[in-house]
């Protein structure tokens, strides 16, 4: 039986357990402890166990629930991996417990979603639970960066539908949710002695045009028409350098942006915005020169193919929290946009938690339960 107790138990002792992905903060540990934790956890129950070792320190954890044969496969998703706690150094790593919250680095994002998973696993087990597909339950690598963790699991293993446990609250699912870019803006100057204007062109007055137009894309255009599940189109600089010293006209300035993109867009949509933009520029400074480099591309997510799987949520819903679920959308990204992207119908919903990836990040004890007990229920549903 799945409790609060049990599963404040298994989710203060995850939490415990550093998890930070290098990928952000290079003295993070990775996730190869939390996954022999985890490992050793299911360790009575009949399962399969792997330790998928994507890098150095970086591990997924899966472990499969055989079925009888006949069903399909439905993978449970959530993350092991955490951000960096800098912060909040003195406590991060000591859960505690505040009436239904539990207080900790990643006990929302997503030890949360981690420790529903196994609940429902050992849940299952305990209950002769009797399916014909296979379940897999995989704690995965490096959401927090650039997913390699997700980005292995669809390379290494067969499923035909997916869901993912990551903070949210009850009784939302997410359907669909923005796609993003980490974009370098570059725009090149003509170096020359800070004396010669008429032989230098200054890079970064350049982009302070760029600038000044993408905040009107954002403020006229994102913020002007947000998308009726997803909000406003997600735009805002990141990182600017440029220039050498300060008596030379600089040569190059670099802006780095994250820009969203909603269902039925492509990142191409937002690169052709800037395209546009330095268009507008050149028109006033016709020796303005700029590119575009594209770092990262992630699409955006929307649900296809999920119908059996919503079923199968919404009733374990009903009888676990007494109400249907509702279809939401967000404007951030998640591992979902791989899963969908490679085929795999894919859904998202998970607990009530707040500041995430800040000081006193939290979540709802009970809300992580009521997870666990849909996830048990879902999997009876879909794969029984």
């Amino acid at each position: 039986m799945i409790t609060d107790a049990k599963t404040q138990e298994l989710l203060a002792a995850l939490v415990r357990i550093e998890s930070v992905t290098p990928w952000l903060i290079p003295s993070g540990r990775g996730e190869a402890d939390v996954a022999r934790f985890m490992a050793e956890w299911v360790g009575d129950l009949p399962v399969e166990v792997m330790l998928d070792e994507i890098a150095p320190g970086r591990v997924n954890f899966v472990v499969r629930l055989a079925g009888s044969g006949g069903g399909p496969t439905l993978c449970v998703n959530a993350h092991a991996d955490t951000v960096g706690y800098a912060n909040w150094a003195d406590r991060a790593l000591e859960p505690v417990v505040e009436g239904d919250r539990m207080v900790g680095l990643g006990a929302a994002d997503d030890k949360a979603g981690c420790a529903a998973a196994l609940l429902a696993l050992r849940a299952l087990v305990e209950t002769g639970a009797s399916l014909k597909g296979d379940l897999l339950v995989a704690c995965v690598a490096d959401e927090e960066g650039v997913s390699i963790g997700t980005e292995d699991l669809l390379g290494r293993y067969a499923m035909n539908a997916m869901l993912i446990v990551e903070p949210d609250r009850l009784p939302r699912v997410i359907t669909e949710h923005q796609g993003f870019g980490w974009i370098d803006v570059v725009v090149h100057g003509k170096p020359a002695h800070g004396s010669a204007p008429d032989e230098g062109v200054d890079a970064i007055v350049h982009m302070a045009e760029v600038v000044r137009r993408l905040h009107h894309l954002d403020r006229e255009v994102f913020a002007a028409n947000p998308d009726p599940l997803n909000g406003r189109t997600v735009f805002h600089t990141g990182t600017i350098t440029g220039g050498t010293d300060y008596a030379t006209y600089p040569s190059k300035a670099v802006l780095g942006i994250e820009i969203g993109t909603q269902p039925g867009e492509t990142l191409r949509d937002r690169v052709a915005d800037i395209e546009a933009i330095f268009d507008e520029v050149r028109e006033e400074f016709p020796d303005f020169r700029g590119e575009v480099v594209v770092q990262l591309d992630r699409d955006p997510f929307r649900a296809e193919g999920h119908e059996a799987l919503w079923e199968a949520l919404d009733d374990a819903a009903v009888e676990a929290i007494g109400t249907h679920l509702e279809p939401d959308g967000l404007n951030a990204w998640a591992d979902s946009g791989l899963s969908q992207k490679a085929g795999i119908p894919t859904l998202m919903f998970g607990p009530l938690g707040g500041n995430f990836h800040a000081p006193d990040e939290w979540v709802s004890i009970s809300e992580v339960a009521s997870c666990a007990r849909i996830v048990e229920g879902s999997v009876r549903r879909f794969l029984g």
